[in-house]
């Protein structure tokens, strides 16, 4: 029996090879050449390149340090994210080193596109990287060993995962600053693990992310029957009871985007100007196939 990759496997892999080479860019190009940290264990990596000789390099490190911490979560990932990490851990490395000692780039002492300008390298340095994170994260894999220490170690700590990584990030930050005698580089790190954050949450988010409206109202068939004449889309009613009055009251649970909002708004108070609307942000819809 053949073994085959399926199509969604096939973009998966795609996909995390463009994350591990556009995350070797952002370090290679706009951070290590001018001392700036990344976040975690690449961070990390890039510390030892510079306090050890040059035969030990940051390509070596990244696989040094990040596999055997996938490895060490296999059972509490999985097999499946443990594959996708570590393949795109190695495209991350392998890239890293064709561009510091193969291409004919110089990274030694400036950026090649932002010179010694310590704002520009943290900002696009950040962005760039954040949004390889972001799609390794979004297509089943993760670019940092960190990631799986703050998933099996944060509940026993009793904190968040991204607290984790967040006091992870701020010890790294103190060393370098003790190391290299000089509080700059640690700070604009800083700016640049702020902007990799930002960059992560719009890749794994969105630009616009889905609201989602509760309306509790007596008048849910009109409502129900306008809106989904309006927005060709359907919508969840759930029987409620008012907690003051004791009234039977219908609950409509209705998804839509921040352009519809207020047409939304207008249909109601139309009908029932009454009507008690919720609205929030939620991070993801996944809408499920019917059984054929």
């Amino acid at each position: 029996m053949k073994l085959s990759l399926s199509d969604f496997e096939r973009r998966n892999f795609l996909v995390l090879t463009f994350a591990g080479i556009i995350n070797a860019i952002g370090v290679t190009i706009f951070l290590a050449p001018v001392k700036l940290y990344d976040t975690g264990i690449s961070g990390t990596s890039m510390l030892l390149g510079q306090l050890t000789p040059s035969t030990f390099s940051l390509s070596m490190f990244l696989l040094i340090l990040n596999i055997p911490l996938f490895l060490y979560g296999l059972k509490k990932q999985g097999p499946v994210f443990t594959i996708y990490a570590i393949y795109t851990v190695i495209i991350y490395s392998i890239f890293a080193w064709l561009i510091e000692d193969v291409l004919p780039i110089n990274v030694s002492i400036a950026s090649p596109l932002a010179g010694t300008d310590l704002l520009l390298c943290s900002l696009f340095g950040g962005l760039i990287t954040g949004t390889a994170s972001g799609f390794s994260l979004r297509f089943g894999g993760a670019m940092d060993g960190i990631e799986v220490l703050a998933v099996i170690f944060s509940k026993q700590l009793g904190i968040s995962v991204g607290a984790f990584v967040m006091v992870y990030n701020v010890i790294l930050y103190t060393i370098c600053g003790f190391c290299l005698q000089s509080w700059i580089l640690p700070l604009y790190s800083i700016v640049t693990y702020m902007a990799a954050i930002k960059a992560i949450d719009f890749i794994i988010e969105g630009f616009d992310r889905a609201k989602c409206a509760i309306i509790v109202t007596d008048q849910a068939d009109d409502i129900c029957d306008a809106l989904s004449k309006e927005f060709q889309t359907g919508m969840t009613r759930l029987a409620a009871r008012g907690g003051y009055s004791g009234e039977d009251k219908t609950m409509i649970y209705f998804i839509l985007n921040r352009f519809q909002i207020t047409t939304m708004k207008n249909i109601i108070r139309k009908i029932d100007p009454k009507a008690y609307i919720v609205i929030s942000e939620v991070a993801d819809v996944f809408p499920m196939n019917q059984a054929q």
